[in-house]
């Protein structure tokens, strides 16, 4: 079945996704890969504030490459979303309500998910030149150091996503 959703995710589309919904997400969503995952959670070891508040948000699990003229973004694929499972579950007890990315998560991450009614998506991976069409505009919001895996704003307009887990302990892998 066919979703269309306006992001932010409100709890009652979290209740309502079962893996294996396909997922057309509008709305705002961040970047975050390894590099930036380590840095937030370095922040919060620290006791310092996150550059961006984490409430509500969607993290896409990957790093563009370099625009091409008249483009907002180069290629857009998902990263291997393993990469980030040991820093998935404190992201999401402190509010992240979603992860965009590809492949398993860890059992950690699955329990995080269903104790936070939180949402994982999966994106096809070799897919990130069709995918970037979906992205209308994309600034850097923290980490410009990390380059490509620096934190960026997205805004996207209908980016097709498959739910991969769910908050009922539903996993697609």
């Amino acid at each position: 079945m066919d979703k269309y959703i306006t992001l932010p995710l409100r709890e009652e589309d979290i209740e309502d996704l079962h893996v294996g919904d396909y997922v057309y997400l509008t709305g705002v969503v961040y970047t975050a890969r390894d590099a930036a995952h380590k840095r937030l959670c370095e922040t919060l070891d620290a006791g310092k504030e996150l550059p961006l508040d984490i409430k509500g948000q969607i993290f896409y699990y990957m790093g563009p490459t370099p625009a091409r003229e008249g483009r907002v973004i180069g290629s857009a694929g998902p990263t291997t979303a393993t990469r980030m499972d040991k820093y998935a579950p404190r992201l999401l007890d402190l509010g992240l309500k979603g992860m965009i990315g590809k492949g398993k998560r860890s059992q950690e991450v699955l329990d995080a998910v269903v104790r936070n009614k939180a949402v994982y998506f999966a994106a096809v991976g070799g897919a990130g030149a069709l995918l970037s069409r979906c992205i209308t505009k994309s600034e850097v919001v923290a980490y410009d150091d990390l380059g490509t895996e620096a934190i960026r704003r997205l805004e996207i307009k209908d980016f097709p996503v498959i739910v991969a887990a769910d908050i009922y302990g539903q996993k697609i892998y």
